[in-house]
């Protein structure tokens, strides 16, 4: 049996100047959320992610230091890959099992089109394979999240950084704006409540904005497109693995990657399992007071998030991002519009 090996404390000290200066910019941001809404009437809300990986590139020159840099890496390498496999706790096999055969299929089918899609313009517009997997996959599956795991089986190369923080910026951005203008496009084609929720479901990238979406238009809306975008986040986990095994097969170095499951993998597929059980069966979820523990898992992988993406944001260059060319955006805009038209084509089949 292999013994588990703790922390040293020269280690911590190594760590713990870049970690607490993550912390610090997650707890900031964490605050500023709600301050910049109420401070603009409204007007303005950003998502506290996008905010910590603001905070963080505009930080970057002072702070991207040898003292800070390894409890930075760390938070983004390992940090990042723990509140990953926390997500599991979000699904429930028996809300997914309700969707239909056709409906999931739908959804799985255009995930990996849009993948691809995306994979296939980068390569036609000169940009990174490793860009395309991450706009693939943040249109695909879940906008940051999805972003922040597929770079953990991304190749390094060397924009990565700086088009992970795009990559972010993108899917809150274009998330918040669909939102807006899918709801409407639902009512054109002539969707009901659950065609409607099924369409915004499987195409907007955010949890926030599935649910801003879904029940502006009524609680049937709401609750079936967040149990579509359950399902998508459910599939984070093999959509991962295979865009790792993409890049192995194409004989890209991918680090942790060439372990077949990574450690974060396992643990996401058995809190899914984990939470499906306790789901079906209220009486022990209540005995062994899970809803409670569920709830701490669910804040530390929340904040295990913030913390890993303003990390992220710290060693960032501003100038990096700056010289992003329209070619990215091309790519990002592309998977998009694929997916949209995939589903709305999807729905006029299995319905």
């Amino acid at each position: 049996m292999t013994a588990i090996s703790l922390p040293t404390s020269a280690t911590i000290r190594k760590l713990a100047p870049g970690v607490l200066l993550s912390l610090a910019v997650a707890v900031a941001s964490y605050l500023a959320a709600p301050l910049l809404k109420s401070l603009t009437g409204g007007r303005v809300a950003l998502p506290d992610m996008v905010i910590a990986l603001i905070i963080g590139i505009a930080l970057h020159s002072v702070v991207m230091t040898p003292r800070f840099e390894p409890g930075m890496t760390f938070c983004v390498k390992k940090l990042l890959r723990w509140a990953i496999g926390l997500l599991g706790l979000r699904i429930a096999l028996g809300d997914i099992i309700g969707l239909g055969l056709g409906v999931a299929l739908l959804v799985v089918a255009a995930m990996i089109i849009t993948v691809a899609s995306a994979l296939w313009l980068a390569k036609v517009l000169d940009r990174d394979a490793g860009f395309g997997a991450l706009a693939g996959a943040a249109n695909a599956v879940c906008g940051a999240s999805a972003t922040l795991a597929t770079a953990t089986v991304v190749p390094d190369y060397k924009r990565k950084s700086a088009d992970i923080a795009f990559t972010v910026v993108m899917a809150n951005a274009i998330s918040t704006v669909v939102m807006l203008a899918y709801p409407p496009l639902c009512l054109w084609l002539g969707y009901d409540e659950r065609l409607t929720g099924i369409m915004l479901g499987a195409t907007i990238h955010d949890m926030a904005q599935v649910v801003g979406a879904g029940y502006a238009v009524s609680d049937s809306v709401g609750n079936t497109a967040v149990i579509v975008k359950l399902f998508r986040v459910f599939l984070l986990l093999p959509m991962v693995l295979a865009i790792g095994w993409w890049f192995l097969r194409s004989g890209a170095q991918t680090g942790e990657a060439k372990v077949p499951v990574p450690v974060f993998a396992l643990v996401f597929l058995a809190l899914c399992v984990l939470n499906s059980l306790m789901v079906a069966s209220p009486g022990l979820a209540a005995a062994t007071g899970y809803p409670v523990i569920k709830g701490l898992l669910g804040e530390a992988s929340k904040w295990g998030l913030l913390i890993a993406i303003a990390a992220l944001g710290l060693g960032t260059s501003l100038t990096s991002i700056l010289t992003i060319g329209w070619r990215h955006m091309a790519v990002f805009m592309g998977a998009t519009l694929v997916i949209l038209l995939v589903v709305i084509a999807g729905l006029r089949i299995v319905t």
